[in-house]
């Protein structure tokens, strides 16, 4: 099971994850409570994946994180606890 990338992305799903942090206006807390997880270097599934977070669903896909959710939008994959 991987480890989250969290350096050397790729470029276009960097740009959309900055996107999607504008549009849904994820909070700076959020972005906190997101990496205080990521710095707990947590294993995540091969394929699809989400953690929720009390304002928002963070969507990945094996090792990379592939989209913010808000609640009440419904993400796919396997529940990180």
């Amino acid at each position: 099971m991987p480890e989250i990338r969290r350096a050397n992305l790729p470029p276009a799903l960097l740009r959309h994850l900055l996107v999607r942090i504008q549009q849904r206006s994820i909070s700076a807390s959020q972005l906190g409570l997101l990496a205080t997880w990521l710095d707990c270097k947590p294993v995540v599934p091969e394929g699809r994946w989400f953690k929720q977070f009390p304002g928002m669903t963070v969507c990945g896909e094996g090792e990379l994180i592939k989209t913010f959710l808000l609640s009440g939008q419904l993400p796919e994959g396997e529940e990180i606890l």
